[in-house]
């Protein structure tokens, strides 16, 4: 590669690191936030929380991959515009196909890096976080009977345990449930068990009072018993064991399901297809990204005002591609025929591309004209008023 190509590679890459950072903090920061109180709050330390943290990351970045290139790629040629780097280069000869050279193989490198994600690492990620999400489930020690402090197992419940014997006997149990919009229920109790049974995980309690409170009325009934069931299966947040999603099926099990896959997932043959293209037009559709944001700003050349308008325009193009790429897939999901639509978006990036770099390579009518009013006060205007 040229000195110039490696020289913008390079500033495409740094930015790229530093936008995919920032971007990848920020969703991340969001989606942990959720997770962190989700998994505290049922009991577990803070290293579960860093694990379940570290699966999530890369079903983040590939949601952020074509954003953060289509951002350096913009800041890039913006920046190399700006400092009248791409005017010297230009009057080498480089021309804007020449130019998008480096931006094309930066693409590329984003493809790369987003199919070793949707192909291995997300589905790789995706599985483990459901199997430890199961272990955890079946954990309900460590997820439902937290000794000495309140806990939420889920929204609307409340629950305290005073002491847990070594035996596993429960003593002094507080119970709220306010999920009945028209009736909150208390159970308190002096001792209770945790049986697990063929249909899930039954709270007997033992020597206790049901308080039972009208919102509407706002009347009190109490009742007495010996003994209650209550069934705390629906409290476990997380899949207890089941099957696969989409999500958690390497590739190649995609594109060829099996009987078995599509009993297991529930999903058409047609879907499971669809979804295996649409993870490579996902790694093409960063390389439009990336070109889309360097071809608008190339065509815009050289402009004191600054490349607000054309920046705004790439990004509203981007957005259209992105829309219709979704589009495509549920029309692709519906029909085996229609498997190709998912890569129909990323045709019309790369022909959108093309255009805009033959409109740059031409000249403006405002630099033809200004050429003409040039050779106009040269007195070398050529006969028949053209250039």
């Amino acid at each position: 590669m040229a000195r110039f190509d490696r020289y913008m590679l390079s500033q495409l890459i740094l930015l790229f690191g530093f936008y995919g950072l920032v971007l990848v903090l920020l969703f991340w920061v969001n989606r942990a936030v959720r997770l962190f109180d989700q998994l505290i709050a049922n009991g577990q330390t803070a290293l579960v929380f860093l694990e379940f943290s570290a699966m999530i990351l890369p079903g983040v970045i590939v949601f952020i991959i074509p954003i953060a290139s289509f951002a350096a790629a913009v800041s890039v040629t913006n920046r190399l515009n700006s400092e009248s780097e791409l005017v010297v280069v230009q009057s080498a000869g480089f021309g804007p196909f020449r130019l998008a050279r480096p931006v094309l193989v930066f693409g590329a490198f984003t493809a790369l890096f987003m199919l070793i994600l949707t192909h291995i690492l997300v589905p790789m990620s995706q599985l483990r976080f459901a199997e430890r999400q199961a272990e955890i489930a079946e954990n309900i020690t460590a997820r439902f009977l937290t000794e000495g402090s309140f806990v939420h197992p889920a929204e609307g419940i409340t629950l305290y345990i005073r002491k847990i014997s070594a035996e596993g006997e429960l003593h002094d149990i507080f119970l709220s449930d306010e999920r009945d919009p028209d009736q909150h229920y208390t159970y308190t109790a002096q001792k209770a068990l945790i049986l697990n049974t063929d249909v899930g995980p039954r709270l007997i309690m033992f020597e206790g009072l049901a308080q039972v409170v009208s919102t509407k009325s706002q009347r009190l009934s109490t009742t007495g018993f010996e003994d209650f069931t209550y069934d705390i299966s629906a409290l476990l947040s997380g899949p207890i064991g089941g099957n696969r999603t989409i999500t958690q099926i390497y590739t190649p099990e995609l594109l060829n399901p099996t009987a078995a896959t599509l009993a297991e997932t529930g999903e058409t043959r047609a879907a499971l297809r669809a979804e295996g293209h649409f993870r490579n037009a996902q790694a093409l559709y960063s390389i439009i990204t990336a070109m889309a944001g360097f071809s608008m700003l190339i065509v815009a050349g050289f402009s004191r005002f600054g490349l607000w308008r054309q920046v705004v325009i790439a990004l509203g193009a981007v957005a259209l591609l992105q829309s219709f790429d979704n589009t495509m897939l549920d029309l692709a999901r519906r029909s085996d025929a229609a498997t190709g639509l998912v890569y129909l978006a990323t045709a019309i990036g790369v022909a959108f591309n093309l255009v805009v770099l033959v409109m740059a390579s031409r000249p403006s009518p405002r630099d033809v004209h200004r050429r003409r009013r040039a050779l106009r006060a040269l007195g070398r205007e050529p006969a028949g008023g053209t250039t």
